[in-house]
């Protein structure tokens, strides 16, 4: 079963559908691990699952992402009705996309901004997970100052030669395209002197270098653009306007990053609920003071998801996000990092040294590490505040001598 004419369908009758569609679509042993509450069948059915053929079929079906247009690849649900196709998924554990950066920011930009071409090319893979995307914003001279952008990039015919360094630029060594903000005019102040492109990451002149964090692992990359030719065809809005089109990118990455249920991401099993059962295993929980500290993050947890749905309802209703996405991205935050202490408070001495086979504590520690990226990734909580006491409460701006200088008298470190 497909998503097509769900226009007119109940709930129930939507729930019906996802239900036989995933009944039809994950391995026997999936379903009755799920229907049963049976923790090893389920696991059975894991391992027997094409997970890449499973992303394929879910988007085809347009139940990957329900609110999205027919013709996309999508459902064409109300919010409403996408939530409860949600819900029916996370009820099954059904694999999702790990292409945050192309869903939550790339999708949405390239709807607003992009060409009939440009939407048809690349939303529907995008769906299936085949092509992941990454975002260029970031520069090692210009962090949160992002409109002080320096790539290069000069106009030759219908393409542009683009050359310069990006940072920080989370999956690039396995994206296949990059949301990419560059500087078309040095002459223009820095707002105005911008245009934003799409990039094929596998073009000559893209180089990337992996950024080994704290836990081992590589998330991040530098990138490098020596003499990249883009086709204006991949400009997203006018020439000189990237900054209002990365603003779009922008006000969508906080809401993507703070989407519900997402906090727990790096917690195994879930975020609080596991810390509950993790605390009565090892005794912790007959301490009252951690269980006020846990009946905290269940309700900071509560306001988060109520606060997402209230955002992802305007998004989806073709209202783009504002400033006060920079609420839920804040708050999401750092009441991550607040869940990962706790697990570590948890844990306690165990958290010094353990056996190599312990995977998880292992994997408690790698979330409690990660998650000191959480207040800098996608704007740190000090840019978060600033937007939200500037474009939310209506405080008085700082003074920024650089508003009107064009980009090239800018005064600039090195």
């Amino acid at each position: 079963m497909t998503a097509t004419d769900t226009s007119a369908l109940t709930d129930a009758e939507i729930r019906e559908r996802v239900v036989a569609w995933l009944r039809e679509n994950l391995p026997p042993a999936w379903i009755e691990g799920i229907e049963r509450n049976d923790g090893a069948k389920l696991s059975e059915g894991r391992r027997q699952l094409n997970q890449p053929e499973f992303l394929e079929k879910v988007a085809a079906a347009g139940w990957a992402q329900p609110t999205w247009p027919t013709e996309y690849g999508g459902a064409g649900l109300e919010p409403a009705q996408a939530r409860v196709v949600e819900e029916v998924k996370s009820e099954y554990k059904a694999p999702r996309s790990f292409n945050i950066i192309g869903l939550g920011m790339g999708a949405p930009t390239i709807m607003q901004w992009g060409s009939e071409e440009l939407k048809k090319r690349y939303l529907l893979p995008m769906a299936q997970n085949k092509e992941i995307w990454c975002q260029l914003f970031s520069e090692p001279g210009y962090g949160s100052d992002v409109a002080s952008a320096a790539t290069r990039a000069v106009r030759d015919g219908d393409e542009w030669i683009v050359n310069g360094q990006k940072v920080w630029t989370t999956l690039a060594h396995i994206s296949s395209f990059g949301l990419l903000l560059a500087r078309t005019n040095p002459d223009a102040p820095k707002h105005k002197g911008l245009s934003y492109f799409v990039v094929d990451m596998k073009a000559p002149g893209v180089e990337v270098r992996p950024l080994v964090q704290i836990t081992g692992d590589a998330e991040f990359n530098e990138v490098f653009f020596t003499d990249v030719r883009i086709h204006d065809s991949h400009r997203l809005g006018p020439e000189g306007e990237g900054w209002a089109v990365a603003t779009t990118t922008l006000m969508n990455e906080r809401v993507a990053l703070s989407g519900s249920g997402s906090a727990g991401g790096d917690i195994i099993g879930g975020p609080v609920d596991d810390l509950v059962r993790f605390a009565k295993k090892t005794g912790a929980y007959d301490d009252p003071v951690l269980r006020d500290e846990l009946m905290q993050a269940v309700i900071d947890g509560r306001l988060i998801r109520i606060t997402n749905f209230r955002a992802q309802a305007k998004r989806k209703a073709g209202i783009q996000p504002g400033p006060e996405g920079s609420i839920t991205k804040l708050f999401q935050a750092e009441y991550n990092q607040r869940l990962q202490n706790l697990a570590m408070n948890i844990l306690g001495s165990s958290g010094m040294a353990w056996d190599p086979g312990d995977t998880e504590t292992a994997g408690r520690i790698r979330a409690f590490l990660r998650s000191r990226a959480n207040t800098i990734e996608g704007g740190t909580s000090e840019v978060m505040r600033n937007i939200l006491g500037d474009r939310v409460l209506g405080l008085p701006r700082d003074i920024d001598v650089s508003k009107d200088v064009p980009w090239k008298d800018l005064p600039r470190s090195g």
